[in-house]
């Protein structure tokens, strides 16, 4: 197989998979991301990532944001997962894991990230219901 097809592929399936660009600005949106957040690539290409940030997060978004794309470092590791809360369309907020993938050019310069993304709002509030039981004990 070969490169275009495996990426076709990936891009196609069922994780919400996105890019931005040095300035925050979604450059990338694929139908996982649509499906997961709510908006079409029509509406989130070009728009800042606020689009899916909580309005009480992003200052913190935005100063870490920042940090990495001016010096390429992020505090996370390679393929760490991350994992926030998310705004969708309708407004409602879910949980999601993701990892970020920098974009470099040909010298290497981080021209922005590209993530993949999954809704872990189920497992986030099970476990959340599990550890208010074991406190009530």
């Amino acid at each position: 197989m070969d490169e275009t097809r495996i990426a076709t592929a990936l891009l196609s399936g069922p994780d919400a998979i996105m890019a931005a660009d040095r300035n925050g600005l979604i450059t990338f949106w694929n139908g996982g991301a649509e499906r997961l957040f709510g908006f079409s690539a029509e509406q989130a290409v070009g728009e800042s990532l606020d689009l899916i940030i909580p309005k009480r997060l992003r200052a913190r978004h935005w100063a870490g944001w920042h940090r990495v794309m001016e010096t390429g470092q992020s505090s996370y590791g390679d393929g760490d997962m991350l994992g926030v809360p998310a705004v969708r369309a309708d407004g409602s907020t879910i949980s999601v894991e993701f990892v970020i993938h920098p974009v470099t050019d040909t010298q290497g310069q981080l021209l922005g990230v590209a993530a993949t993304l999954r809704d872990v709002t189920a497992r986030f509030e099970e476990t959340r219901e599990l550890r208010r039981q074991l406190a009530e004990r």
